[in-house]
């Protein structure tokens, strides 16, 4: 210990206490508080100031912990909210209604949020809208959309009960109290204070050859630092992935780096020593090599390939062919084409990767925020050379993973660093380190064809898309699979063709986001369907709504659907306020000559599970002696609520109120796979899983007690009571024996969704289910500044039943700020962005007012007739908010984000100087 770290005590008031601690000068408060004080409620997204979720009260003022040096705390009061949600009472009220309104999804902005909120509720008993915004601008949440915060902050009434929770019911989230306390734990929040951290060593350089030297001899040097991990150190192989066939990602770069950010080696030591490192003094040598920084560039001639087995770099391509598209074109009467382009987009979750592994006797066990923990054991195995049985992955919370915590991360270092040092290991990436390495949004370049009849009836489409996906597969497999099957939209196209090729480049992977490449091709279908609507001279609600699918109308994969097909319901939801919302723009439009205000509708769709792939879910649940219910629940809940929804459907199905069901999270030692949290298959394919338990219980519950099927259940401690037409029957449950696992009655069920495989021409059964949105924005554009203000937005969505609609409202707001930001704002640019506040994500001042407007078109296969929904929440916003654009002032855009920039150009060549 150095001088410097001999300093005097640092005196505080933390949460009406008086405490005392010694840390070195300079560091973070925020750091003080989590390590040395045990307040891990605090939370750090970026240590930079620009997320707000670190804010806590000094002397009752919101300060970022992360920017404050801890000794400026000196006699300070500190408030966080731990300490305020055991206090205080405004803050108690407060949490009560984030609860009721479902304000709290993930939860890892909710203490920042919080603590805000109750700073302005002590000075502003009831605030408006605006000083809510003001309040809370800098505290950044990338789930909710906000509008549910400025609603609870603001006391607004909530529609949710206080009922037994069968499906249908707006009950609360059942962890929804762990939140607004801060007392969920996180991926940062397990590992004990002092535990051996570690720092992986990445490339500054997207291509580079790399040599590393003694990094054995610094270790020996450097005080604190215990081990070093390179490729040597994999004892099996050096490879990771998601899609068989395509496991091509290394844990630590051999000879050559294939983007910025990629890993070549990782130091592990104490607190401190890893603190003090600085990377650009370790013997490391970069070599900077020629890049193909776009698909164009990957597939020149000249371009290296990255991946010895794909030439031309192309890592494969997807294609649905369904009658003769270049015929249907040549019958049309009316055609129209356009080039589209996107960016890369981050995830932006507010908590970075983090995680924590030991070994426990010949167990390796990793808590790490994850969205997928089975999958991640099973991916980790080959890596480790271990049976997968002798790993054990414990999924802590997930502060946001929208598909990119799918991905292995933080665990192969972890598991690699507590395997070499024998003592437990802890890694969080740094908010630089996240944006650098984890997965993105697929950038796109697409082609598009559209022609119609007169009558407005489509004869014919084609699509070509290109999507970079960066110097790794991830998902992109699944993208240039999925969006083939997507681009025609929710619609009858009788003759198309689509072909998707990913292309590998030396950017950083693109993987899963929230769509799976659908939002791209959306984009290019829905505008030039506004442009169509306009030559044909035919309203664009009415030319969606020819065209719309029906039940009994083939999809181009060839699969009909009898049932259950809601995007013409979605469509005729919008009908009043597109009507009332286009009067008024014409009359504001007539009132304002800087000013344009127009509205724009688009529709969407999204099959929901994997595509033509074996999908399945596995739900175990028992009742114990002493008449407790148990729901092993693997289904990760990152926010969207699966730890309520599939509670309520288990608790419907048995016939017990939803509280007096105990759930067993994804610890993948108790709990059965229930598959991944991606593709809005939770609530579709768990929630059937959890209903087939529930009704297996049920059912040997009944026959043991010999009662009618439909007899009323009670559960009590030791005892069920069972209530049907010949009486009441009571059971003891202490005279029947339990199983190995303490149950007296146990139930495993699984559900995978029948779908059929794809043949050459992509014709066959690809889900079993899609869901259906439409919706409709509203924007104003200032027409000297290029810049565009969202209004409005209604969401029509068919979740075909909804288990619990204030969740079904609550993953509609965040899809929909998620499209505002794709369509206005978002675009990370490798090397340029890597941080909050150079990459930009809609804040609480950008969402404005959000209409949910819930369809419920049964499908014949989900739960209670439920579809799936996260994905397709976000998938109309862009296009709606784009033929917004377009109505208002005319300019067509035809790449987004649609910065100031880009619209001045449109707007000069639509006219408008």
């Amino acid at each position: 210990m150095t001088e410097m770290s001999k300093i005097a005590t640092l005196r505080l008031t933390l949460d009406g206490r008086e405490v005392e601690t010694a840390p070195i000068p300079g560091t973070r408060l925020s750091r003080v508080l989590r390590e040395d004080l045990g307040c891990r409620d605090v939370k750090i997204g970026c240590n930079a100031g620009d997320c707000g979720a670190c804010t806590v009260l000094v002397d009752g003022a919101p300060v970022c912990a992360c920017l404050m040096p801890a000794h400026q705390a000196e006699g300070r009061k500190i408030e966080t909210v731990g300490g305020l949600a055991a206090s205080d009472p405004v803050t108690r009220a407060l949490g009560e209604r984030f609860q009721d309104h479902g304000a709290a999804q993930c939860g890892i902005c909710t203490p920042g949020m919080m603590v805000a909120a109750t700073a302005l509720l002590r000075r502003v008993e009831a605030p408006d809208e605006t000083q809510v915004k003001d309040a809370l601008g800098g505290v950044l949440c990338r789930c909710t959309g906000y509008r549910k915060i400025i609603d609870a902050v603001r006391g607004v009434p909530s529609e949710t009960v206080d009922g037994p929770g069968e499906v249908g019911q707006p009950i609360r989230r059942r962890d929804g109290a762990d939140k607004v306390s801060g007392r969920e734990r996180f991926g940062d929040d397990v590992a004990p204070p002092g535990t051996l951290e570690l720092r992986v060593i990445r490339s500054p350089y997207p291509r580079a050859r790399v040599t590393l030297g003694d990094l054995e001899a610094v270790v020996a040097e450097t005080p604190g630092l215990v081990a070093v991990l390179t490729a040597s150190d994999v004892p099996g192989a050096n490879r990771f992935g998601v899609i068989p066939g395509f496991i091509d990602q290394p844990v630590f770069a051999e000879a050559e780096t294939r983007f910025r950010g990629e890993a070549v080696a990782a130091l592990v030591g104490t607190p401190e020593a890893i603190a003090a490192l600085d990377p650009s003094t370790l013997p490391v040598e970069w070599e900077p090599l020629a890049v193909a920084a776009t698909p164009e560039e990957a597939e020149a001639a000249e371009a290296a390939r990255l991946h010895d087995a794909h030439p031309g770099n192309l890592m494969c391509e997807g294609f649905v062919a369904h009658g003769d598209a270049e015929s249907g074109l040549a019958a049309a009467e009316v055609t129209v084409e356009g080039r589209f382009r996107s960016g890369f987009v981050e995830h932006g979750y507010i908590e970075p990767e983090a995680g924590y592994a030991y070994l426990d006797g010949e167990e390796l066990v990793i808590h790490a925020c994850t969205q997928a923990p089975v999958m991640d054991r099973d991916g980790l195995a080959p890596i480790l050379g271990r049976d997968p049985d002798t790993i054990r992955i414990v999924p802590t919370g997930v502060g946001g993973g929208f598909g990119s915590k799918l991905d292995l991360s933080v665990q192969p270092f972890l598991a690699l660093a507590a395997l070499k040092t024998g003592q437990p290991v802890r890694l969080t990436y740094s908010r630089v380190e996240t944006m650098q390495s984890t997965t993105k949004r697929h950038p796109s370049e697409i082609a598009l064809r559209i022609g119609a009849r007169r009558d407005g009836r489509i004869t014919g489409m084609v699509f070509e898309g290109r999507f970079d996906t960066g110097a790794y597969a991830s998902w992109g497999p699944t993208v240039a699979n999925r969006v083939p099957v997507h681009a025609s939209g929710p619609y009858s196209v009788p003759a198309y063709r689509a072909k998707a090729r990913g292309i590998y480049t030396n950017n950083p992977p693109a993987g899963a986001f929230r769509g799976f490449g659908v939002p791209q091709s959306a984009i290019a279908q829905e505008v030039l369907f506004d442009l169509l609507a306009d030559r044909l001279g035919i309203d664009p609600l009415e030319f969606r709504l020819r065209n719309a699918l029906r039940n009994g109308t083939p999809t181009v994969c060839g699969q009909v659907f009898e049932q259950g097909v809601g995007i013409g319901a979605c469509l005729e939801a919008l009908r009043g306020s597109w009507e009332s919302e286009r009067a008024a723009a014409e009359a504001f439009n007539e009132a304002h000559d800087g000013r344009k205000r127009g509205v724009g509708l688009a529709a969407g769709w999204y099959g929901c599970g994997n595509t033509s792939m074996p999908n399945p879910s596995i739900m175990r649940s028992g009742i114990r002696a002493d008449g407790g219910i148990v729901l092993h629940q693997g289904a990760v809940d990152i926010g969207q609520g699966s730890n309520t929804v599939i509670s309520q459907i288990f608790a419907t199905a048995l016939g017990v109120p939803v509280d007096q069901v105990s759930l067993v999270g994804g610890d993948t030692k108790l709990t059965p796979d229930a598959g991944k949290t991606s593709a809005s298959r939770q609530t579709f394919v768990s929630g059937n899983a959890a209903k087939r338990s529930g009704e297996a219980l049920r059912a040997a519950i009944l026959a043991r007690m010999n009662a009618g099927e439909g007899a009323t259940l009670a559960v009590e401690p030791g005892l069920i009571h069972a209530t049907d037409g010949a009486g009441t029957h009571v059971l003891e449950l202490a005279k029947i024996a339990p199983d190995a696992r303490g149950y007296v009655f146990a139930a495993e069920e699984s559900y995978d969704p029948p779908t059929r495989p794809l043949d050459a021409n992509g014709q066959g059964a690809p889900y079993a289910q899609f869901g259906y949105a439409a919706h409709l924005a509203v924007v104003e554009v200032d027409l000297a500044l290029g810049t565009v203000e969202p209004v409005k937005l209604v969401a029509a969505h068919d979740v075909g039943r909804a288990i619990n609609p204030m969740l079904v409202e609550g993953q509609v707001h965040g899809g929909v700020a998620q499209g505002l930001g794709m369509a206005l704002m978002e675009e990370y640019l490798p090397g340029r962005t890597e941080n909050l506040h150079d990459y930009l994500i809609p804040t609480i001042g950008d969402v404005p007012p959000i209409e949910t407007l819930i369809v419920e078109e049964p499908d014949a296969h989900g739960p209670y007739g439920a579809k799936g929904l996260g994905e397709h929440a976000l998938i109309p916003t862009a296009p709606a908010i784009l033929n917004a654009i377009r109505h208002a002032t005319g300019a067509e855009l035809r790449q987004v984000p649609v910065t100031p920039a880009r619209l001045r150009a449109a707007l000069k060549e639509a006219g408008h100087g």
